[in-house]
C-alpha cells in the first residue's frame, strides 16, 4: 500500500515511513492511494469475531507488507488487552433506534485509547528496526494527551512532548497527562488556545531541519495510523446491528474531524452508513461550512465539552481531497486561503459531494446540559457532555430518518467530566478503580508562552538526539 499527500507535492510513501512521518514534507496529509473493499459476507461475519481479530482483518490491507501477519496479529491482541470490557467497544440501546457505542473502555477513559494503544507498538517498532529513537509531538484538546502518554510512557525508543490548552481543559483531563511518572514524558501547558497548539506542532513538523534534527514523529489524528484504526468500531458496531444488510448512521462528537473521518473511509470500504452526523458544540465551524460552503475560522468558545473547542479541523483536508476529487491543486490553494484569510469556500461540486454524505448540528451549552438530564431521567444512561452532544445530534437526525437505526459515538467516560455531569443529571459519576486516586498525586508540567520558538528551543534541550539508539 502506498500513501500519497492531500497537497501532491511530496514523494509517495510506504505504512512504516508514513507511521512515523505523521505530517507529509509538503504540509498535506497523507491518504492511501486506493481503498480496500470490504465484502459484505466479511462484514456479517463480524459479529463472531473478537474486536482484536476484526481489527486485524480491517487494518492488514493498509499496513499491506511492512508488518509479517503473525506479528501484526499478535500486536493487536496485546493492544487490547488492557480494555475494561470484554467487547472493547460494546454498544447500548438508549431509545428507540438510538445507540450508544462506548468507546471509553480503555486505560484513559476516552475513545483516543483504541488507536493509541496500537500506535505506541506499532512505533517502536519500527524505530527499533532502524536503530533509531524519535520525539513524538502532539496536541490535544484534552483525551489524545492521556492516551498517547499511556501508550508511549517507559517505552526506550521515545521522548513523549504533549501540548495542551493552559486552564482550558477538565481537571481530570490535566491530572491523566501531568501525573504520570515517565522520564520520557513532558507535559506542556500552552498559554493559548488548542488551534494554537496544533499551528505549533503543524510548525514543527513543517520546519524541517528541526523535524530531522529530532526525529518528530506525530501522534494526532493528522498521523493516517490513527485514523485507519479508528475504521475497525464502525465496522464492529454496525454489523452489530445488522449490517450489511440493515444500513445505519452515525452521531460523532466532532473537533478534529479525525473520528468522523474514520466513519466516513468505513462507508468507502464497503460498510452501509447511511448518513454521517457531524455533532458539534458552539464551536460549529463544521456546521457552517457544510450548511453555507464557507470554512471561516471564529474565535474559540470555551465549552463543557473542551475536547471540541477547536476551530481549525485539520483531518476536514483529507475529506476536502476526496471530495476534489484527489486535485491536490485545488486542495493546495483552499489551504491556501485559510492561512492567508482564516476562510475558504467549498466549490459546488465538493461541497455536494459532501452533503451527499454528511448531516451537521450544533448543540449549545443548555442544550448539551439539558440532553444529558434526559437521557439519565429516561433511560437511566449517564453522558459525559460530548456524549451528549452526539446524541442530541443523534435525536435530530431520527426525526428526518426515522427508520434508521443511529449510533452515537461516546467518546468519553462521564466521570472525566465530573462537575459538568452533576450540574447536568445531579449525579457525580466516581472513576474506576485504576484512577480513583488520580486527585491526591503529584502534578509535573511547565506553562510555556503561544510561540513555536519556545517550543523548539524547550524540546531540544530535553530530547535525545535521533541518530542514538537505546
Amino acid at each position: 500500500m502506498r500513501y500519497l499527500s492531500t497537497r501532491g507535492e511530496a514523494a509517495t510513501a510506504d505504512f512504516q515511513d508514513v507511521l512515523a512521518a505523521g505530517l507529509a514534507r509538503d504540509g498535506g496529509l497523507f491518504a492511501p492511494a486506493s481503498y480496500p473493499t470490504i465484502r459484505p459476507e466479511e462484514i456479517r461475519a463480524l459479529p463472531g469475531c473478537s474486536y482484536a481479530s476484526a481489527a486485524e482483518r480491517l487494518i492488514a490491507p493498509f499496513v499491506g507488507e511492512a508488518i509479517p501477519g503473525p506479528e501484526l496479529s499478535s500486536m493487536i491482541t496485546r493492544s487490547y488487552a488492557s480494555f475494561r470490557h470484554p467487547a472493547v467497544a460494546p454498544i447500548v440501546q438508549v431509545d428507540d433506534n438510538l445507540f450508544v457505542l462506548e468507546l471509553f473502555h480503555g486505560p484513559t477513559l476516552a475513545f483516543k485509547d483504541l488507536a493509541m494503544q496500537m500506535l505506541g507498538p506499532l512505533m517502536e517498532r519500527a524505530l527499533r528496526a532502524k536503530g533509531e529513537r524519535a520525539c513524538v509531538v502532539g496536541a490535544t484538546s484534552g483525551d489524545t494527551g492521556a492516551a498517547a502518554i499511556e501508550a508511549f510512557r517507559g517505552l526506550d525508543r521515545v521522548d513523549v512532548f504533549i501540548l495542551y490548552p493552559h486552564e482550558r481543559v477538565s481537571d481530570i483531563q490535566r491530572r491523566q497527562m501531568t501525573c504520570v511518572e515517565a522520564p520520557n514524558v513532558h507535559t506542556i501547558a500552552i498559554e493559548g488556545t488548542f488551534d494554537d497548539c496544533q499551528a505549533i506542532v503543524k510548525g514543527l513538523f513543517n520546519h524541517h531541519a528541526f523535524r530531522d534534527e529530532l526525529k518528530l514523529c506525530g501522534v494526532n489524528s493528522i498521523n493516517w495510523a490513527r485514523v485507519m484504526l479508528q475504521t475497525v468500531y464502525y465496522f464492529t458496531s454496525a454489523a452489530a446491528l445488522g449490517a450489511p444488510d440493515r444500513p445505519v448512521s452515525f452521531a460523532v462528537p466532532t473537533g478534529n474531524f479525525g473520528d468522523v473521518l474514520a466513519g466516513w473511509i468505513a462507508r468507502r470500504m464497503g460498510l452501509p452508513i447511511e448518513r454521517l452526523i457531524v455533532a458539534t458544540n458552539e464551536n460549529d465551524i463544521l456546521v457552517r461550512a457544510i450548511e453555507t460552503g464557507r470554512y471561516e475560522v471564529r474565535a474559540v468558545q470555551p465549552t463543557q465539552s473542551p475536547s471540541m473547542d477547536i476551530q481549525v479541523s485539520s483531518n476536514f483536508e483529507r475529506l476536502l481531497f476526496e471530495a476534489c476529487e484527489r486535485d491536490a491543486s485545488s486542495v493546495r490553494a483552499l489551504m491556501g486561503n485559510l492561512a492567508q484569510n482564516k476562510r475558504f469556500d467549498i466549490g459546488a461540486g465538493p461541497l455536494a459531494r459532501i452533503r451527499a454524505e454528511f448531516d451537521a448540528y450544533r448543540t449549545d451549552e443548555n442544550e448539551t446540559r439539558a440532553e444529558i438530564a434526559r437521557t439519565w431521567r429516561e433511560s437511566g444512561y449517564l453522558l459525559d457532555p460530548h456524549s451528549a452532544v452526539a446524541i442530541h445530534a443523534a435525536r435530530k437526525a431520527l426525526a428526518h430518518r426515522p427508520r434508521t437505526p443511529v449510533i452515537a459515538l461516546a467518546t468519553a467516560h462521564p466521570a472525566k467530566f465530573p462537575e459538568a455531569v452533576e450540574q447536568a443529571a445531579g449525579v457525580r459519576p466516581q472513576l474506576p478503580p485504576h484512577l480513583a486516586d488520580l486527585r491526591g498525586r503529584r502534578e509535573r508540567y511547565d506553562v510555556l508562552p503561544n510561540d513555536q520558538g519556545e517550543v523548539e528551543r524547550y524540546i531540544r534541550a530535553r530530547a535525545h538526539r535521533a541518530g542514538a539508539s537505546a
